[in-house]
C-alpha cells in the first residue's frame, strides 16, 4: 500500500499536463513509431527518482539543502535559478492545459478558470494537512488509467504497435529531435528529484523524526522499500505514457491531424475517430493530473528556495510556523497564472517547458550522482557498481539528448 502510494503519486506527478501534452504531440505527429521511448525511459527513470528518494532517506534533508552544504554559491545559484524556471513555467502551462481541458466540460472563458483552479489548489496547500494532500494524490493518480481506456477505444493497428515498441526509429531533423528531448526531458523532469527527497522526509517527520539527528541514516530494509516505491510508481507512469503515445498515434496521426495546438484539440479530435468516450477520458486524465502536478511543481519550488535561504519548510507546519514557505507556495502559484495571461499556445507551452526541462536536467542530475556516489555525504549507503552505471548512463543520454537538439538547429 505504501508503494501504490508514494510511488504511484510521483510517478503520476511525472505524466503531468506538460507530459500529456509532449507524448500527445509526439504521437500525433509520428505516430506509433515513438512507442520505443516508454521502455528505454522506465530504466532511467527508476534510477534517477530512486537516488534522489535515497539522498533524503539518508542525509535526513532535501535534495537542495545537500547541494548547499557541499557545494559553493557558483554552482548552488545556477542550478537552483534553473530548477525554479523550469517548475514555474510548467506550472503555468499545466494551469493552461487543465483550463483548456475544462473549458470543454464547463463553458466558462478560460482565464476565468485558470484562476479558480489555481486558487483551490492554493487553499488546498495552505489549509490542508500533509495527510490530507497525499490521500488526495493518490485518488487523483487513478484516473490516469483513463489512457488506458482510450487507448483500447482508438483500435491501434497490433503490427505497428508491437513495430513502434521494439523497433527505434529515429530522424536527425529538428522537429523530431525537439520532440526526442522533449520526451526525455518530462520523463526526468528536475521536479520529480527536488519532490521525492523532500516528500522522504516528509514521511520521516509524520514518523516523528522531527530533528535532524533522528533522521539521518536509512537502513537497508528502508532503502529496499524505497525501491519498491519507486519501480512501482515509475512502470505506472512509463505505462500511461506508453498508451498517451499510442491513443493519439492510432487515431490522430493516422487522421493526418499531425499539429496539435491545444489541450481542447487534442481531445476533441479523438471524439469523432476513436468516440465520445475516449475523448472524455482524454480531458478527464489532463483535469485530474493538473490537480497534482500542480502543486508538487510549486511547493517542489518553495522547498528548494527555502533550503537554500535557511527558511523552515514543511508540509506538517502550519502558516503561522512556516510563513514564508507558504508565501513563497503563493507566490510562486501567482506567477504561473499571469503567464497564462502572456498570450502563449497552451499545447505548444506544454511541448517547450518539457524542452526547458530538457536542458535544466542535466546538471542537477550530474550532482545527484556524484553526491550519492560520495562516501562523506552517504556514509556507507553510496550507489552499487550497477545503479552507478545505470546512473552514469543516464546522465550520458539525457546531455546528448540536449546535445542533439542543439547540433539540429545549426544544421
Amino acid at each position: 500500500m505504501r508503494a501504490i502510494g508514494l510511488g504511484v503519486v510521483t510517478g503520476a506527478a511525472d505524466d503531468d499536463c506538460s507530459a500529456i501534452g509532449t507524448y500527445a504531440s509526439a504521437g500525433a505527429q509520428f505516430g506509433p513509431a515513438l512507442l520505443w521511448t516508454a521502455p528505454v525511459t522506465f530504466p532511467m527513470m527508476f534510477a534517477v527518482v530512486y537516488l534522489s528518494a535515497k539522498l533524503g532517506q539518508v542525509t535526513g534533508r532535501g535534495l537542495f539543502h545537500v547541494i548547499k552544504e557541499h557545494y559553493p554559491g557558483w554552482i548552488l545559484w545556477p542550478a537552483l535559478i534553473a530548477v525554479l524556471i523550469g517548475n514555474t513555467i510548467e506550472a503555468a502551462a499545466d494551469l493552461g492545459g487543465m483550463a483548456a481541458a475544462l473549458n470543454l466540460l464547463i463553458p466558462l472563458p478560460i482565464p476565468w478558470i485558470v484562476i479558480g483552479v489555481a486558487a483551490t489548489i492554493l487553499a488546498v496547500q495552505i489549509w490542508g494537512s500533509y495527510q490530507l494532500i497525499r490521500n488526495i494524490f493518490r485518488w487523483l493518480a487513478l484516473a490516469l488509467f483513463a489512457y488506458v481506456g482510450s487507448a483500447v477505444l482508438a483500435k491501434p493497428d497490433l503490427a505497428e504497435v508491437l513495430r513502434g515498441t521494439f523497433v527505434p526509429t529515429i530522424e536527425f531533423s529538428r522537429e523530431f529531435l525537439s520532440i526526442l528531448v522533449a520526451i526525455v526531458g518530462t520523463t526526468l523532469s528536475a521536479y520529480l528529484y527536488t519532490w521525492q527527497s523532500n516528500v522522504e522526509v516528509e514521511e520521516e517527520i509524520e514518523q516523528g523524526r522531527t530533528k535532524l539527528e533522528q533522521r539521518e541514516g536509512a537502513t537497508s530494509d528502508e532503502l529496499r522499500q524505497s525501491r519498491i516505491d519507486i519501480v512501482v510508481g515509475m512502470l505506472f507512469s512509463n505505462l500511461i505514457m506508453y498508451f498517451i503515445i499510442l491513443s493519439t498515434g492510432a487515431t490522430l496521426h493516422k487522421a493526418g491531424e499531425k499539429n496539435i495546438e491545444t489541450a481542447a484539440q487534442a481531445a476533441e479530435a479523438l471524439r469523432p475517430l476513436a468516440g465520445d468516450a475516449a475523448g472524455l477520458l482524454f480531458t478527464v486524465g489532463i483535469i485530474a493530473v493538473g490537480f497534482l502536478a500542480v502543486p508538487i511543481m510549486t511547493t517542489g519550488a518553495a522547498y528548494d528556495l527555502c533550503q537554500v535561504l535557511g527558511w523552515k519548510s514543511s508540509l506538517h507546519a502550519k502558516p503561522k510556523e512556516a510563513g514564508k514557505f507558504y508565501a513563497l507556495i503563493a507566490s510562486f502559484t501567482v506567477i504561473a497564472v499571469v503567464m497564462n495571461f502572456l498570450g502563449f499556445n497552451p499545447m505548444k507551452a506544454l511541448v517547450y517547458s518539457g524542452i526547458v526541462q530538457g536542458f535544466s536536467t542535466p546538471p542537477l542530475l550530474l550532482f545527484i550522482m556524484l553526491m550519492t556516489s560520495s562516501h562523506a555525504i552517504m556514509g556507507d549507503k553510496t550507489n552499487s557498481t550497477w545503479t552507478n552505471l545505470l546512473g552514469w548512463a543516464t546522465v550520458a543520454v539525457i546531455f546528448s539528448a540536449s546535445a542533439g537538439l542543439v547540433v539540429s538547429w545549426f544544421l
